[in-house]
């Protein structure tokens, strides 16, 4: 996402979407109530009787964001609302929408912008580290590229080996499949680093096969427990990445929902679930809230986001952290599974 131009004190921020990440972040800043500021097509009919003509025009209009919805495959983002400001011949309070993709611009004005809102903004700015990564054993492999709020699974393949007790035929190295693989999406993607993970000495063994200097030069070795999704999530957290996943925000929230877990699991500085994470706010006892897109958009669905809205604006100025994430990864599923929203406390409170 590009920031083109920005004044919190007006309440106003022009921005361009860069790539579809920038449409998830956005689906969480804008908000019902909202002024959103794009350009749109709208059907004109021209003429009267059998010589009418529809024809699409393209528009400036200016809308009061009633909702906000991800379109199919998440390329498109369409704010819909009253307008508010637009052409002489377009009626303002009729209906209309805005839809974002990659390419568009738009201005965004707040009542407030509040300090989560401000770090979604600046996430989505920053410059994007794309990460490969490819899990693997002696019979499959998954290739998956980092995203700024997750990651994206490109490839699974598997290997023609030979069975226990079968005597088969194989006619070609699965090791070399996989590093033809690396090297197609490492020119494809250009990826800061390349994380190649196995259980046991599967990683060490194709490396020494690797050939490509350019290509060995950006992969780093690591240690995971199967070839699955699971284990994705859990190179996020190896010590050994730490270093080279620093700007991951995916390995930040795997972070912070272990450091959730834990808390948990003694029984000691967390809450979790609608009830006990709202008390908790009540109290002014929340550090880091930490709740999922699924919930976000279940409470619009239920028409009551006004109440979780009002608990997130409450935590932000008391100074305490709230991390948005996606239910799509693990981390996200293991908040999902507690009601979708949790909170770390700065005390323990009855």
């Amino acid at each position: 996402m590009d920031i083109i131009a920005s004044n919190f004190k007006k309440g106003s921020v022009h921005i361009r979407v860069t790539d579809s990440d920038d449409l998830w972040y956005l689906s969480h800043i804008i908000e019902p109530g909202d002024f959103v500021k794009g350009k749109t097509t709208r059907k004109m009919k021209i003429g009267d009787g059998d010589n009418a003509k529809v024809i699409k025009k393209t528009i400036t209009v200016k809308i009061d964001a009633e909702t906000v919805d991800t379109g199919a495959g998440s390329v498109t983002l369409r704010i819909n609302g009253k307008i508010k400001e637009g052409p002489e011949d377009i009626p303002k309070d009729s209906y209309h929408s805005i839809s974002l993709e990659e390419g568009s611009e738009c201005w965004i004005e707040k009542p407030q912008w509040l300090s989560y809102h401000k770090q979604k903004l600046e996430e989505a700015s920053e410059k994007k580290f794309a990460y490969l990564i490819c899990l693997f054993d002696r019979e499959e492999a998954i290739f998956a590229l980092t995203q700024k709020h997750g990651y994206e699974i490109l490839v699974k393949i598997a290997g023609d080996v030979q069975k226990k007790g079968k005597t088969t035929t194989i006619t070609h190295d699965f090791h070399q499949e996989i590093i033809k693989a690396l090297e197609t999406y490492a020119g494809r993607f250009a990826p800061e680093a390349i994380i190649v993970a196995s259980p046991a000495f599967y990683k060490d063994d194709l490396y020494k096969k690797i050939t490509n200097k350019d290509l060995k030069k950006k992969i780093v070795l690591a240690i995971c427990s199967s070839i699955s999704e699971r284990a994705l999530d859990e190179i996020f957290r190896r010590p050994e990445l730490a270093k080279t996943l620093e700007h991951s925000r995916a390995r930040e929230e795997q972070l912070i929902v272990e450091e959730l877990l834990s808390e948990i699991q003694k029984n000691n500085l967390a809450a979790y679930g609608w009830n006990d994470v709202l008390n908790a706010g009540n109290a002014g006892a929340i550090r880091s809230l930490i709740v999922t897109d699924n919930f976000i958009r279940q409470k619009k669905d239920e028409k009551e986001y006004v109440e979780l809205d009002t608990l997130m604006k409450h935590i932000d100025t008391l100074k305490g952290n709230i991390h948005i994430i996606s239910s799509d990864l693990e981390s996200g599923k293991k908040v999902d599974g507690l009601g979708g929203i949790a909170a770390l406390l700065r005390y323990k409170i009855q």
